[in-house]
């Protein structure tokens, strides 16, 4: 197993790549704390992972609430005794039609942003106290390129994270703290999604795409497992598209 005897903490785990991605750490060996705002969705997904002999078990976290992070991060150690991976995988989509709104570029920054933030400055002590951690951040393909269909506040966001991924890797490496980010392209609707999950749209969003489809959430959470793992001991700071080839376009 990949994970044997780690710990992780994976947010927006209630539904898409977060669920995948929790779930595949569970099969691998690690413990998984399961943290969403989804109430119902999380506490399913520690189910399926408890049902198939895995440990799991699930947290509300508002990730832009750094009291919440505190809690996670106690009850992490207090119920499996260690933390060694966290995912930063929750945010919301920036599909708006108002491109020019401030309540959205608002909320990309808080969520997709200082959610990520908050997440890596509630763990890294503990992590420094073992000398040793993986944290995995979620970016996107907006992160890197810029796009006609979202926000500017997600691009920004999604950018944020890639940057603050690598000044983490920097600062923290000689602790033994390894900091990724994985950039997703084309995958399914979000939950929040508005004009992205739009077929019409999709499907000009998919003409860009080599690889002629969209991508699966377990697709991500196989990359998120290479960073996690003891297989990518000697990588920090790097950004692993999972993007169907979008990036030669």
């Amino acid at each position: 197993m990949r994970l044997k005897d780690k710990v992780a903490i994976v947010t927006g785990a209630g539904w898409g790549m977060g669920a995948s991605t929790a779930e595949l750490f569970a099969a691998e060996g690690a413990c998984v704390m399961v943290t969403d705002i989804l109430d119902a969705e999380g506490t399913d997904v520690v189910a399926r992972i408890n049902d198939s002999g895995g440990q799991a078990r699930f947290l509300t976290l508002d990730v832009t609430n750094d009291t919440g992070w505190a809690s996670v991060v106690g009850e992490t150690i207090s119920t499996f005794g260690q933390i060694d991976i966290l995912v930063n995988n929750a945010g919301v989509s920036g599909s708006h039609p108002d491109l020019l709104n401030t309540q959205t570029w608002d909320e990309q920054m808080n969520v997709n942003a200082r959610g990520v933030f908050l997440g890596m400055q509630a763990v890294i002590p503990q992590m420094q106290k073992a000398g040793a951690g993986s944290i995995v951040n979620i970016s996107s393909i907006s992160g890197i390129v810029g796009q006609s269909f979202v926000h500017m506040g997600y691009n920004a966001a999604k950018g944020a994270v890639r940057m603050a991924t690598k000044a983490a890797a920097v600062q923290f490496a000689p602790d033994g703290i390894r900091v990724n980010s994985v950039h997703p392209g084309l995958m399914p609707a979000m939950r929040t999604s508005k004009m992205t999950a739009d077929p019409k749209v999709r499907e000009k969003m998919l003409s860009a795409v080599p690889f002629g489809r969209v991508g699966r959430v377990e697709e991500v959470a196989y990359a998120n497992l290479f960073l996690a793992s003891d297989e990518s001991s000697y990588i920090t700071g790097i950004e692993l598209p999972v993007d169907g080839g979008f990036l030669a376009m």
